[in-house]
């Protein structure tokens, strides 16, 4: 956590994990000791793995079906707190990514939101490796509007720019910062 502290100490104070088990050894002290401090889970969640989501992190970058989002339901109906929500589509529709289908989206939404009373405050894509982004970009800052949601998460190390560009709430740019994942 060394790396962090002068991010803490400055004020900053959204942070994101990808992998749950990695979040509970590093966090539990920061969020302690820095009561400001914003968790994101921005990594693939399973569903057996959402008793430890509700401890510990304010937002969820992931959410990607219907299953996972049953599970989250039940446990802040049984903890009685809800965290902030992202659904990730698939922009791409590509078969070795999660993530809800476009054509399936909206009707998510609204189960994720009237049935499962989830706080689902914006969409998150990962756009195709390899391809000019904006137009994946443009598509997901333009469902997220279809469904009148405010914030939008996408944007990473390489492409932070474009993000911001079309309206990016939470870009994720760890390696610019941290350097690369050991």
């Amino acid at each position: 956590m060394r790396e962090i502290e002068p991010l803490l100490t400055y004020g900053h104070i959204h942070f994101g994990e990808n992998k749950i088990q990695e979040a509970l050894d590093k966090w539990k002290d920061v969020k302690n000791n820095f009561e400001n401090v914003k968790l994101h889970m921005i990594g693939k969640l399973q569903s057996n793995k959402v008793k430890f989501l509700f401890p510990l992190f304010d937002y969820l970058h992931s959410l990607d079906n219907i299953k996972l989002a049953e599970k989250i339901s039940k446990e802040q109906k049984k903890l009685k707190k809800r965290i902030k929500i992202f659904i990730q589509v698939n922009i791409g529709n590509e078969e070795q990514k999660n993530g809800i289908k476009i054509n399936e989206l909206e009707s998510f939404y609204i189960t994720c939101v009237n049935q499962l009373d989830l706080n689902i405050i914006g969409l998150m894509c990962l756009p195709p490796q390899h391809q000019d982004v904006r137009p994946f970009f443009k598509k997901i800052k333009d469902l997220n509007n279809s469904l009148n949601l405010n914030e939008l998460s996408i944007g990473m190390s390489s492409d932070y720019l474009d993000a911001v560009e079309f309206g990016s709430s939470f870009v994720r740019i760890g390696s610019k910062i941290f350097g690369a994942r050991n």
